[in-house]
C-alpha cells in the first residue's frame, strides 16, 4: 500500500472509530434518558413542593435534583471518564468526555402538568458534540444523534419546513420578563407582535430542548430563543443539525464571537432550507440591544 492510500485508510478507520465511539455514547445517554423517564412520568401530574431559584419565574423541584443524580450515577457507571455539568448540581467529575445535562427541561411545565419537557442530555469530547438525547417521556419520544445522523426512536429523522414565512409555524420562548428587563416591555411586546403578525402560527411551549428537536423532526418550522444554556440545547443542536437543520447561535454580546454553539446564549433553529426575514431582523435587533447590558 503506497503513502496515500495508507492515510486514506487510517483517515477511514479513524472516523469509523468516532462514529462507533459516538454511537456507545448515544447509547449511554439513551439509558439514562429512560432511567429517569419512568420516576418522573410517574411524578407528573401529582401532588409537588415547588421551590424557586433566581425568582418565581425560575422553578424547580425535588424531581429535577433527583433526576439529575441519577443520570449523573448511571453515566458515571457506564463510562466513567466522564465529567458533567448539569442545570441543579453543576460540574462533578474530571474526565475527557464532558456531559451537558438538564434533568427536566421545562420544569414549569412539568411542576403544573403541562405536557411538553423532556430530558436532555450530550456528550461532548474535545470541544465537539458527539452524541444526544432528548426524551419526552409522556409522548415517549426519544430523539437522539451520533455522529453522522438523527433518529426518533430509532428511525433516522429529517427536517422539513415550509418556505414562506407567512405559512409557517414559530416556537419561541420571546418575551419572558427577563426580555422585558433588557430590552424594554413596549420593544419587546412590539416585536413579538411582529412575529405574530408574520407567521401563520406562533407558540411558548416552554422548552427549547423539545422545541428544537420537533423543528429536527419536522413537525416545525422554526424555533428561537434568547436565553439558553448549554445544558438546554447541546444535545438539540446534534440532534437538529444531523436531521438537516440549521442551527444559528446568538452571541447576545454575552460570549465571544466564535464560542462553541452551544455556550451561546441564543439561537435560532430552522427546519431544512428555511430562512426567515422578519425572524432574523428581529434576532438581529435583540442581539445588538443586548451588547454591554447585564442579564
Amino acid at each position: 500500500m503506497n503513502n496515500a492510500n495508507k492515510a486514506v485508510g487510517q483517515r477511514a478507520s479513524i472516523d469509523e472509530e468516532r462514529l462507533d465511539r459516538s454511537r456507545q455514547l448515544m447509547r449511554i445517554a439513551e439509558g439514562a434518558a429512560r432511567a429517569v423517564g419512568g420516576p418522573l412520568l410517574a411524578a407528573f401530574r401529582s401532588d409537588m413542593a415547588v421551590d424557586y431559584k433566581r425568582d418565581l419565574h425560575d422553578i424547580v423541584t425535588i424531581h429535577d435534583r433527583n433526576a439529575e443524580t441519577l443520570i449523573r450515577d448511571f453515566i458515571f457507571d457506564h463510562e466513567p471518564n466522564s465529567a458533567m455539568l448539569g442545570e441543579e448540581g453543576g460540574q462533578v467529575g474530571d474526565g475527557e468526555i464532558q456531559w451537558y445535562v438538564d434533568p427536566i427541561d421545562g420544569t414549569a411545565n412539568f411542576a403544573r402538568g403541562l405536557a411538553f419537557w423532556c430530558i436532555s442530555i450530550a456528550a461532548v469530547e474535545r470541544g465537539a458534540v458527539i452524541a444526544g438525547v432528548i426524551y419526552d417521556p409522556v409522548a415517549d419520544l426519544l430523539f437522539s444523534s451520533d455522529a453522522t445522523r438523527a433518529y426518533l426512536n430509532g428511525e433516522v429523522i429529517a427536517s422539513k419546513s415550509v418556505s414562506e414565512e407567512s405559512r409557517a409555524t414559530l416556537i419561541t420562548g420571546y418575551p419572558v420578563s427577563r426580555d422585558f428587563r433588557l430590552d424594554g416591555r413596549v420593544v419587546a411586546l412590539s416585536r413579538y407582535g411582529d412575529l405574530v403578525e408574520t407567521f401563520s402560527t406562533v407558540r411558548r411551549p416552554g422548552s427549547a430542548a423539545l422545541s428544537i428537536a420537533h423543528v429536527a423532526a419536522g413537525y416545525v418550522d422554526v424555533a428561537a430563543g434568547f436565553g439558553v444554556n448549554a445544558w438546554d440545547v447541546a444535545a438539540a443542536i446534534l440532534i437538529l443539525k444531523n436531521a438537516g437543520g440549521r442551527y444559528q447561535p446568538l452571541t447576545l454580546g454575552k460570549v465571544p464571537e466564535g464560542s462553541a454553539d452551544y455556550f451561546c446564549p441564543g439561537y435560532l433553529a430552522y427546519g431544512a432550507g428555511a430562512d426567515y426575514p422578519t425572524l432574523n431582523r428581529v434576532a438581529q435587533a435583540i442581539c445588538d440591544g443586548r451588547k454591554g447590558k447585564t442579564p
